[in-house]
This record gives structure tokens, sequence and C-alpha cells, in this order.
């Protein structure tokens, strides 16, 4: 054979096994690119960041479920924990889009602590990220729910409470209609008619007051007050309707102390206090107002001699519209918010009510202030003794 054939054979010999290896060595790069895909835990760029910035949860997890990334608020809600996802909630979202491979969006229930009521209400929402991983986003509703179920009690129970004096108001105005020849029932009509209408003039004080103190991000017209000089205008406040039981108000010794607020609010507070006392005290019985100053904390206190309050009631007396005994409340003009109203007024102004009580002998209930301890305080004091 011709040796320049043989050259050429064995030129066209090597060209088709060199391409050969490199379609070889061309699969084997792709396997083993595949592999590394496989075996790489890492998320798709620009992921990182965006879960490091992210306020609500979010959470990135592999085919096994293990948490390759988690934002902040993953790990604030609980959701992630020693680096994988906390309880079983989630799994089955999870599966269910590696499954079927389109998002889902649902609410779920997280329990984060061993009581059944520590727990969050998340709207969740699950896709897939890549081919591989699959992402997390949660927000957290449950304080959100809480409002609007809040919300929804408080226009319940307005609309329960006007119910009754505004259909008393047009009972008795069709009465009044009818009897316009007999003037004793005119008379006695018009005084219920008037006892109505000041029952419904003071549930909407009472609803437009509470509202305020909830709104009020601040507390208007602060300045020092002599606790003394409070707790005598709101007993002045009631000293007609508890003689008219024949209740005396007993008040303790002067604390000589100061806080700092709005006196017509703290004024408002010890009177709902000491009104709500006066309600539910039998008549010829006593109500005692004492004030002191522990270290730091003035404390005011209104005690009664009536029935008490049940332990199960105890917790939920300075709730809107709660009341202990629903007939005698509305017997005695009660709007069910004058606790509340305490309640508010006094976390404004940086303190707390708590309320003590034993079945057949009475009620006790606390405020506590802080007291003024600034240098102007001090130094007005010690002008007045050198006077």
């Amino acid at each position: 054979m011709d040796p320049t054939w043989l050259v050429l054979l064995a030129l066209a010999l090597g060209l088709v096994v060199g391409a050969g290896l490199v379609a070889l060595l061309s699969v084997a790069a792709q396997h083993g690119e595949r592999a590394r895909e496989a075996i790489d835990p890492a998320v798709p760029d620009g992921v990182d960041q965006v879960l490091d910035a992210l306020e609500s949860a979010g959470i990135v997890v592999d085919p096994s479920n293990n948490v390759v990334k988690a934002s902040p608020g993953a790990y604030a809600l609980g959701l992630v924990r020693d680096g994988a996802l906390a309880g079983d909630e989630l799994s089955g979202s999870i599966d269910r889009v590696r499954r079927d491979g389109e998002p889902i969006t649902s609410d779920i229930e997280i329990v984060r602590g061993r009581r059944a009521d520590d727990g969050v209400q998340l709207h969740l929402r699950v896709a897939r990220l890549g081919a591989r991983h699959i992402l997390i986003l949660a927000d957290d509703h449950t304080e959100q729910l809480r409002l609007d179920a809040v919300r929804r009690d408080f226009i319940a129970n307005i609309s329960h409470e006007l119910k009754t004096p505004i259909g008393a108001v047009s009972l008795l105005a069709e009465a009044l209609r009818s009897a316009a020849d007999d003037p004793d029932a005119v008379a006695a009509f018009a005084t219920q008619l008037t006892g109505e209408s000041a029952r419904l003039a003071r549930i909407t004080h009472d609803i437009i007051e509470l509202s305020r103190l909830q709104a009020a991000d601040t507390v208007p017209n602060l300045q020092p007050l002599s606790i003394d000089d409070v707790i005598a205008a709101a007993v002045d406040q009631n000293r007609v309707a508890a003689a008219a039981g024949g209740i005396q108000l007993v008040v303790g010794d002067p604390a000589e102390a100061q806080v700092v607020g709005n006196e017509a609010l703290l004024v408002t507070a010890v009177h709902n206090l000491i009104s709500n006392a006066i309600q539910y005290s039998p008549d010829r019985s006593r109500i005692g107002i004492g004030v002191r100053s522990v270290r730091g904390t003035v404390e005011v206190t209104v005690t009664d001699q009536g029935e008490g309050i049940p332990a199960a009631d105890l917790d939920r007396v300075f709730e809107r519209f709660y009341r202990v005994d629903q007939a005698r409340s509305r017997a005695t003009g009660g709007t069910g918010l004058g606790l509340a109203i305490v309640k508010h007024a006094v976390q404004n102004h940086g303190g707390d009510v708590t309320a003590w009580s034993k079945p057949g002998r009475g009620s006790t209930f606390t405020i506590r202030l802080p007291e003024i301890t600034a240098p102007s305080a001090a130094g007005g004091a010690s002008e007045e003794e050198s006077a």
C-alpha cells in the first residue's frame, strides 16, 4: 500500500479517536456538573441577600427538607431551630409543592411552646426555587387576627349595650304620646325617659373616652400633681351617690406625694373605682380610699364591703363591657366600661391597676403610679419647708 495512504488513514483514525475522547470528556464533565449540583446546597444567586433583608420569615429547604438558608424573621418566629424546621406543620405544604410543582398559599397555626395557646397564626406561601429547592415565605398574622376579633367583639358589644337604652327611649316616647291626657303618667314616663337618655349619654361618653385613651400615643397636658388632690376631687364627685345609699367614704391619711400626669384623666380613673365600689356595695356600708408611697411608687387603693368577685372573673373585670353581675350592673346604670377606662388611663401614665377580692368580704382595687423623683419636685418641697 502506498505510504501516503497509510499516513492519511492514520490521521483519519486519530481524528475519530480524538473526537470520541472529546465527546466522552464532555459527557463526563456534564455528569460531573450535575453531580455537583445534586450535592451542592447553595441557593441560586441573590437569594441569600434577599432573605437577609426580609422582615418576614423566609426559608429555603433542600430535597431532604434540610434548611439551607433562613431569614432572621424565621428564627424569631421559632420556625427554624438548630438548622432544621421546627415542628411538622410546614412539611405537608412543602411535600405538596414538591409533588405537584405548583405554588400554594395557606393559613396555618404553629405552636411554639408547651401551652396550646402559645402559637402564631401564619399566612404561608410555598413555591419551588429552581430545580431542587423549596422556598417558604410566612407572615405572622397573629396580632392582626387578634385585633380583628377585638374589633368585632367591640362592635357587637356596643350594639348590644346601645340597643337597651335606645329601645327604652323609643318605647317611652310611644307611651308619652299615648298618655297625653294623663299628667301623672306623663311625668312618670318623662322621668324614665330622662334616666334612659342620661344612660345613653354615659355610654356614648365612655366609648369616646376609652377610644381616645387607646388611640393616644402620649398623654396630653402632663404636669406635676398632688395625688392627695386627685383623690379629693374624685371623692367629691361621688359623695352624692354614696350618700343616697348611706355609704360612708373614708379617706386615709394624705401621702403628700406627687405624680406626673393629666389631672382630668387621673381623677376619672380614681372616680371610676369609687363609683364602681358604690354600685356594688350594700347600703350603710363603708368604702375606704387609701394612698401611700412605696419605693418610688404611689399606691391608691379603693376597698369596698360588697359581695366580692369570684376568682374566675377577677382577671376579666378590666375588659370592655365585662360585668360580673349583668342584671345588677344594668340596674345601677353601669356601662361596663368604667374599669377598662381605669386600666388604659393608668397604663398611659406608666402605671398599672390590679384587683383583689374575696367573695362575701369585698374587693380592693389598687392603682400604682410612678412617683416624681425629678430634682424640680424636690426643690419645690424644700422651698416650702424653708418658708
